[in-house]
């Protein structure tokens, strides 16, 4: 679970969350997620050489956010195949037990971070969603 406030940055003229940013509060999250395990995203470039890239996402919006509430943001992984993972993520106003704002599922593909070709999830990955 990570937490974010809504900035006016974040917001349309009337203080609501601008669908698309919903976005970057996902990202943050899938971000924290690998952080939260030791994994540097920075590292994974250079070592083993990926990126990840969302190639699918799928967004039901229940109800908007609004101009300095707090956020709680959920982050489920699993496996999508050799080379791709499969998110089940949620943002809810507060907390979990606080109003659903958004349910999606975003899916990333494993790239090489030369060539942009799908490459095999790294072992470290792989520990962490058996864990």
């Amino acid at each position: 679970m990570w937490q974010a406030r809504v900035y006016w940055e974040d917001t349309d003229a009337g203080g609501i969350v601008y669908y698309a940013n919903y976005l970057r509060f996902l990202e943050r999250a899938r971000s924290e997620w690998l952080r939260s395990r030791g994994v540097s995203q920075r590292a994974l470039a250079l070592d083993p050489g990926i990126v990840f890239s969302v190639v699918a996402l799928e967004a039901q919006y229940r109800r908007p956010a609004r101009l300095d509430d707090v956020l709680a943001i959920s982050c489920e992984p699993a496996q999508n195949g050799g080379a791709s993972l499969a998110f089940e993520q949620s943002i809810w106003r507060d907390s979990i037990e606080g109003e659903l704002l958004l349910c999606a599922t975003v899916r990333v593909a494993c790239l090489d971070a030369q060539s942009l070709k799908p490459k095999r999830l790294p072992a470290v990955i792989i520990r962490e969603l058996q864990a």
